[in-house]
């Protein structure tokens, strides 16, 4: 006699397929994440607004005092494991199938599957990564375009990391008890579920990026997550390996008791520079003193961004984990050699950068740039990694805050309109990681747009012609980008843009806008 099916509780309609993803135990085991930390990730978030409030209130974020024990001790996280000791080029890109084998074969050291910026989170898109991975880690996965060219694994492939949406964002069709699961909890838990024991066999682990946290105390919360689901599957304590993005300006003060909370599970941090800049312009939305140029003059030379990355590294180093650099927003140019040049030019002196500034690794979107940051890390880092480099930034909390100057242009604010609007007319139609005019945007830069604007907005910002940059003007623009018949991204844009309130994230709007 057959055996009742397992009641499934997705809100979206699901396949037959699907059943070998949410199998029984997969969902008993994502129902129990979710009640064991649902309530602390929820007090967690309301934390986030209480903190909004007091520096909207003329708080300014400082290095915590009743941490500073945690600064000042000698302390190193867990040793690395064998294949992540050298992380010198890392390639990112959301998980549909043809990305994954490309990245995984491109020769970069680490491929980082990305459940987060760079993928939108549309239902199908959500577990098609999970099948997707799950055949990687078995070296099963295989591809053929629409015009007939097959894709499958080479011999040698990346280290696989992924990247788990943030504590902020649900997985609106997978409901437990009633409500929504967290993202984070749903991508990491079916990943980890169906993968870590067939990554251990192959002599790697269940390796994680960490994105968009605030504080500390949501590092101790996914450390817990992690103790939690080791000890469910039967897994050594310490297996799981988590490099954590610093992209909020808060957790740039929090830097040594974030690697503190994971030290059994770190594998260092990243600068995640795009939501960096994101972070700092929305944490001082409302404050006039805090307002930011054209995102092209916001560029890592900038005192507060150098700041950001010197603290990151000496950090990273004293603690015995790696300091990983950030993304460069160019990619090859195909049809203009010119320009291309100059474009890999920009990648090379950012990478060079980052390898003199001590860097362990960098990252890349494009597998043709994976020959590029290579040859510049081969040239300068003849090891794994740098961590015997031990620089002393002496940063203090004034350098993290020193507000860049320069100007705002009508070029500027059009670019951010036109940037913005493309991109989440892209996100709205199931892709997350979008090339426009010569560089790879995703949520992140998406996010820069929006924040700019809607700051310039708010204070009466200047033109560098002398005209104010107003709601009116706003809208002018966008009709002239996109047309007397704008789209429905054009519209949830321009209502982000020129609204009174502040919305936290532009895909938490947009969420609610695709399946």
């Amino acid at each position: 006699m057959a055996q009742p099916q397992l009641e499934i509780p997705v809100a979206a309609p699901i396949t037959e397929a699907d059943r070998s993803i949410l199998t029984p135990e997969a969902v008993t085991f994502l129902r129990d994440l979710s009640r064991n930390f649902e309530e602390r990730r929820q007090q967690l978030l309301e934390r986030r607004r209480e903190r909004q409030r007091e520096i909207d209130g003329g708080a300014m974020p400082q290095f915590l005092p009743q941490t500073a024990w945690i600064r000042d001790s000698d302390w190193v996280a867990a040793p690395i494991p064998a294949d992540l000791e050298d992380r010198r080029v890392e390639i990112t890109g959301p998980v549909d199938r043809k990305m994954i084998i490309n990245a995984l074969n491109s020769g970069a050291s680490v491929f980082m599957a990305d459940f987060e910026d760079s993928n939108s989170p549309t239902w199908r898109n959500n577990l098609d990564g999970q099948f997707n991975l799950r055949d990687a880690v078995n070296g099963t996965i295989g591809y053929v375009s629409p015009e007939g060219k097959r894709y499958e694994l080479g011999a040698r492939t990346a280290v696989l990391m992924v990247r788990p949406r943030g504590w902020h964002l649900d997985e609106k069709h997978f409901l437990v008890d009633g409500r929504p699961i967290s993202g984070s909890l749903f991508d990491f838990g079916l990943f980890f579920f169906h993968n870590a024991k067939a990554l251990m066999a192959k002599g790697s682990g269940p390796y994680f990026y960490l994105p968009k946290m605030e504080s500390h105390l949501e590092a101790r919360l996914w450390n817990d997550v992690f103790h939690f689901a080791q000890r469910e599957l039967g897994i050594p304590r310490g297996t799981i390996r988590a490099t954590v993005l610093i992209e909020t300006i808060l957790a740039a003060f929090e830097m040594d008791e974030i690697v503190y909370e994971l030290r059994e599970h770190s594998a260092g941090l990243n600068c995640g520079r795009w939501d960096y800049i994101f972070s700092f312009i929305k944490k001082f939305r409302n404050r006039p003193g805090f307002v930011l140029p054209n995102r092209a003059q916001v560029t890592m030379e900038r005192h507060f961004l150098s700041s950001y990355v010197s603290l990151l590294i000496e950090t990273c180093h004293r603690r015995a984990v790696h300091a990983m650099g950030g993304m460069a927003a160019q990619i090859p140019i195909k049809n203009d050699p010119a320009a291309n040049e100059q474009a890999l030019e920009k990648v090379r002196q950012d990478k060079l950068r980052e390898v003199r500034a001590g860097h362990d690794g960098t990252w890349v979107a494009h597998p043709g740039l994976v020959p590029v940051a290579k040859e510049i890390f081969d040239a300068r880092m003849p090891g794994p990694n740098q961590l015997q480099r031990r620089p002393r930034a002496q940063v203090v909390a004034a350098d993290l805050l020193a507000v860049p100057d320069g100007d705002i242009t009508e070029a500027g604010l059009r670019w951010n309109i036109d940037v913005g609007i493309q991109y989440l007319e892209a996100w709205m139609r199931g892709n997350g990681c979008v090339p426009i005019y010569n560089l790879m945007e995703d949520a992140a830069t998406a996010e820069i747009c929006r924040a700019q604007v809607w700051q310039w907005v708010k204070h009466g910002a200047k033109l560098n012609d002398g005209r104010t940059v107003t709601a009116d003007l706003v809208k002018r623009s966008i009709a002239d980008v996109a047309g007397e018949q704008p789209s429905r991204a054009a519209t949830i844009f321009e209502q982000m843009m020129t609204r009174g309130d502040f919305p936290e994230f532009l895909t938490l709007v947009a969420y609610e806008y695709i399946d």
